[in-house]
């Protein structure tokens, strides 16, 4: 009979590669908020709601944004060993946890551009250092914008000083909203790790320098006892905001999707990003930030761009512990 099992077979390379690739996504506190289940040569994508962040992310809104990156980093790792997939998203209506369902097919020519998101997976950051003032170039600019309509999503950037300033203004006011909320703090407390052994969390390592008073941009802090002190962040920092159309979990999973394409591209690009999460994690400021770029799109995802030094990795949880086996382990008469 068919039995489930969760202890590893020995896997094919192809789902090895895939799931190696998988768990190198971004994820909000490096909460890793997925699970996988493997069928030969079939990987079903699941909603870990018990990492869902229940203070930051009630709706897991979020969490399914890291789980599109995920399937984003299956894709691309298959595409580049020339293997198509097909995937569907959101297959079980009655499972909402079920996120999506990749099928490994046929034969592909390998690209040169697949071959090169691919090796970026390793090595994408999330960069929350202090970046130089050097201007990314116009086709830096329109690749970034471009992976994200790949992924039928709308990186904007904001080029305009004024609008710059009004987006400064609201994630000010979302991270004083968020710094008086105990429980707010409490699950922030409890995702910081200092430079203990969990391989997930932020580590003291990854958590960056407090800007110096008056700059511009005010990034997340990381309660971690350090000493370092404050430091000069860019004066002009390229900042974009990523939309999704409507806003359901089909369309945050999409526009997972396209987070991780630009965030890929940028790597290859030597461009260092990181999240400024605060204005879409609070509602009204979520709602003041729609607004300010006309009221159609669903702002997702806030992110910073520069140059800077490389940022360390931080930890992940194995394959192993996130994914379960199905297949015939024995016959029973």
């Amino acid at each position: 009979m068919t039995i489930s099992r969760t202890t590893p077979p020995v896997l094919s390379e192809l789902v090895q590669l895939a799931l190696d690739a998988a768990i190198r996504a971004p994820s909000p506190h490096n909460s890793q908020p997925w699970r996988f289940e493997v069928t030969d040569d079939r990987i079903d994508v699941l909603l870990d709601k018990e990492r869902v962040l229940s203070v930051v992310d009630g709706g897991a809104r979020e969490a399914r944004l890291s789980c599109g990156a995920a399937i984003l980093n299956i894709r691309v790792a298959l595409l580049a060993v020339g293997r198509t997939s097909l995937v569907r998203l959101l297959p079980d209506p009655d499972r909402d946890e079920h996120l999506a369902r990749l099928s490994i097919r046929g034969a592909h020519p390998v690209a040169p551009a697949d071959m090169a998101l691919a090796r970026a997976i390793g090595l994408r950051r999330s960069n929350r250092r202090p970046f130089t003032d050097r201007p990314l170039p116009a086709r830096v600019r329109r690749a970034l914008v471009e992976a994200a309509a790949g992924e039928g999503a709308e990186l904007v950037l904001l080029e305009r000083p004024g609008d710059l300033d009004a987006l400064a203004a609201l994630l000010r006011h979302a991270e004083h909203l968020q710094s008086e909320d105990p429980e707010f703090r409490a699950e922030l407390a409890r995702w910081t790790v200092g430079d203990g052994g969990r391989d997930d969390g932020v580590p003291a390592v990854a958590g960056g320098p407090r800007p110096e008073p008056g700059s511009l941009l005010t990034l997340r802090h990381y309660a971690v006892p350090s000493s370092a002190p404050d430091r000069p962040y860019e004066r002009e920092p390229l900042v974009a905001v990523l939309n999704s159309y409507t806003d359901t979990p089909l369309a945050q999973l999409r526009a997972g999707q396209g987070m991780q394409r630009v965030l890929l591209t940028a790597t290859n690009a030597g461009v260092s990003a990181s999240f400024l999460c605060q204005p879409v994690e609070v509602p009204v400021t979520r709602i003041a930030l729609r607004e300010l770029l006309g009221g159609k799109a669903h702002p997702q995802v806030v992110l910073r761009f520069g140059y800077g030094f490389t940022a360390p990795a931080t930890r992940r949880r194995t394959v192993e512990s996130v994914t379960r086996w199905h297949g015939i382990e024995e016959e029973h008469p």
